[in-house]
């Protein structure tokens, strides 16, 4: 078990507790029960996640790795609470830069555990090439879609616009998946299956479903997969 009760026990006072004086006096604990354990989860999980792609990095650093920092981008937000109140690891394509790339994603809170493929909230230029392979190759797309083990784990979610994106009529077949704003695939999980031994087999067993959708993702975009 990497993960334990007390990883939940410190994200919980977090919520209720999201100052930086609170942070300082319990910094050991966000250490010990935070942000080690999920260092050595990412460990865990290099090896292993060649299986899905060779392709994709778990980079197991305390900053600028798979590990996302637990400090908010107060910045552009009104919400100014400085810290997350969740665990974010994502093993992103090696050509990616940043969140918006390819990738597979755990995610961590007091309430919920969820993982992720695919690609949050790419920019428009990205967003128009996908489209665009979307229009060019529909029954692919479809194809990845009603994968049954892809179905049988993972449901599509995430923003999309509220209008067509220009140049779609608002009666093309595929105009749902036209309107997305992110291409994301999500798979829930419960607080009780980070506890397992075997979950980082899991983790991969799962992600490993999504590769019908991931391999289109990465097609798109002329990545290899």
């Amino acid at each position: 078990m990497i993960f334990t009760k007390r990883t939940f026990k410190f994200l919980s006072e977090l919520s209720k507790n999201n100052q930086r004086d609170w942070f300082n006096d319990n910094k050991q604990r966000y250490e010990d029960d935070v942000r080690s354990p999920a260092l050595e989860f990412i460990n865990e999980i290099q090896p292993v996640l060649r299986s899905i792609s060779p392709h994709f990095r778990a980079v197991s650093k305390k900053s600028g790795g798979s590990l996302m920092r637990i400090y908010r981008d107060m910045r552009f937000s009104k919400d100014k609470t400085p810290y997350k109140t969740n665990i974010g690891i994502q093993f992103r394509h090696e050509a990616g830069k940043d969140v918006h790339a390819p990738g597979f994603y755990l995610h961590i809170d007091p309430e919920s555990v969820f993982l992720i493929a695919g690609m949050w909230r790419p920019d428009n230029k990205i967003l128009k090439v996908l489209r665009e392979m979307l229009a060019d190759n529909p029954n692919a797309w479809k194809a990845a879609l009603n994968n049954k083990e892809f179905k049988k784990y993972f449901y599509l979610t995430g923003e999309s616009l509220k209008l067509p994106p220009r140049g779609y009529d608002k009666d093309h077949p595929l105009i749902i998946d036209l309107k997305r704003k992110d291409f994301i695939a999500r798979h829930d999980l419960i607080r009780e299956d980070i506890y397992k031994n075997n979950f980082a087999d899991k983790l991969i067993e799962t992600y490993s479903t999504s590769t019908p959708f991931m391999s289109y993702l990465c097609i798109a975009l002329n990545l290899p997969f």
